[in-house]
């Protein structure tokens, strides 16, 4: 379970340095609750992925994505509540996030996700 969540961060960077909104949505469920950064509530992994392809065709173009995992809580078999400070780089970016994962038919997907930059940390 846990290579298989790991392996969603990962997936999440490799589409941020790509630039490609759709890859870094890859790993949202199709009906993902999403809050950014800023407090705007994204609903559905085509929303994040429609959000995201405008930041990496504007201020986040040419940026690298880099996640840290420092909690995975099962909360059953099927469930998981996930801590990720990530960074983004050349941007001087620091965000922390909650996500909660999910195992369905496909896989592990992120099924919610508050991302947020903690005070200071600008």
């Amino acid at each position: 379970m846990t290579e298989q969540i790991y392996a969603l961060w990962q997936r999440m960077e490799q589409g941020w340095a790509l630039g490609d909104g759709a890859a870094f949505a890859s790993v949202f469920a199709e009906d993902v609750d999403f809050v950014t950064v800023r407090g705007e509530e994204l609903f559905g992994r085509r929303a994040v992925a429609a959000g995201h392809s405008q930041l990496f065709a504007g201020p986040y173009r040419d940026t690298k994505l880099t996640a840290e995992i420092s909690l995975i809580r099962p909360l059953n078999s099927e469930i998981s509540v996930v801590h990720v400070t990530s960074s983004i780089a050349p941007a001087g970016i620091s965000t922390h996030a909650q996500a909660v994962v999910v195992r369905r038919e496909g896989g592990w997907e992120i099924a919610a996700f508050h991302n947020m930059i903690p005070k200071g940390k600008s």
